[in-house]
């Protein structure tokens, strides 16, 4: 992960601090508009969007190779999918905390 510093200096766009909350707040304001608002889909929509930032990342990196892209556009392709895998990888483990929890309940 870059510091603000470095990524200022680099001339790259500064991004939030709160990952998850802003990604949070992006799906739960994408779901709201689209009349979807079931906890299922609003994770699906999450996990399809962070699939299409891979695939968007890998494609400029693979683009890049043949010179048909430049360093900060690779930069932040791949910083992009870095964050939405981090908080995917976040949710995730809310989730998988948050069933344990319950299957400890007693009956």
């Amino acid at each position: 992960m870059i510091d603000p510093v470095t990524a200022m200096a680099l001339g790259v766009k500064p991004i939030a601090t709160d990952f998850a909350a802003g990604a949070a707040a992006s799906a739960a304001s994408s779901a709201a508009a689209s009349g979807s608002g079931t906890f299922a889909e609003v994770l699906t929509q999450m996990g399809d969007n962070t699939i299409n930032k891979l695939n968007d990342a890998e494609k400029i990196s693979m683009d890049a190779l043949r010179g048909n892209a430049g360093p900060r556009e690779v930069a932040e392709a791949v910083m992009g999918a870095e964050l939405a895998l981090q908080t995917s990888i976040a949710v995730r483990d809310k989730v998988v905390t948050a069933y344990l929890e319950i299957s400890r309940m007693a009956i």
